[in-house]
């Protein structure tokens, strides 16, 4: 009986000490998990957050950007999510001047958006790209991949000296843009979105459009 009891209280014991030892290593695996859990949720919570203030932000831009719209001057493209110049300027083939006829429009429309952009400086100090892109138009009797289509240097040059004028037109009228907006020319030859198409459309290409953008850089630091 007293080797019973001998061997019954060691194994007792060694019970006891295995199964507190189980427990407490369950204990600090369920309170590590508990731990990742809580991290993974604040880490979800700031991502929300960050998601949210980004959306308020992108709301703020475009309520800002309504005061564009004015169908003398710009109206939105809805189809590619920009503003545009609402008045047909085209060149003559092969040239890059303003006719006459364009460039007192042309300068009103500038004179707008110079003083709308100005009214926007204030708005948490976003940075806004206006882009004047001028284009070029193929030749309808031939098809695009045909070598007289071809978009060479000289069609990309050309298309660039267009946007160029109209700056240099703004320029010229003493249009002064604030330090928040930055215009920058571009040509985008035979390409770019938002071309017309078909034989009878292709040469109102011979011309540019007016996109004004948030800097996506400045967003971060509103």
């Amino acid at each position: 009986m007293k080797q019973s009891k001998d061997f019954f209280w060691p194994s007792y014991v060694d019970l006891m000490t295995a199964l507190f030892l189980t427990m407490l290593v369950l204990f600090v695996l369920s309170y590590k998990l508990f731990q990742d859990k809580q991290a993974s949720l604040i880490a979800a919570n700031a991502k929300l957050e960050v998601q949210l203030q980004e959306k308020k932000k992108l709301d703020q831009i475009k309520a800002a950007l309504k005061r564009l719209e004015d169908p003398r001057y710009f109206v939105y493209n809805e189809k590619y999510k920009r503003y545009e110049l609402n008045s047909e300027v085209e060149f003559a083939a092969g040239k890059y001047e303003l006719a006459a006829r364009y460039q007192q429009p042309l300068i009103a429309a500038g004179r707008f958006l110079a003083r709308q952009m100005q009214s926007l400086q204030s708005n948490d100090g976003i940075q806004y790209l206006v882009l004047i892109e001028g284009r070029a138009a193929m030749d309808p009797r031939y098809p695009a991949s045909h070598p007289v289509n071809a978009d060479l240097q000289s069609i990309r040059q050309l298309s660039y000296n267009r946007a160029l004028a109209v700056i240099s037109l703004w320029k010229e009228a003493g249009i002064q843009f604030p330090a928040n907006v930055e215009v920058v020319p571009g040509g985008s030859g035979y390409r770019g979105a938002g071309r017309y198409t078909g034989y009878q459309n292709e040469q109102r290409n011979k011309r540019f459009i007016v996109q004004i953008q948030p800097k996506i850089g400045s967003l971060g630091d509103m």
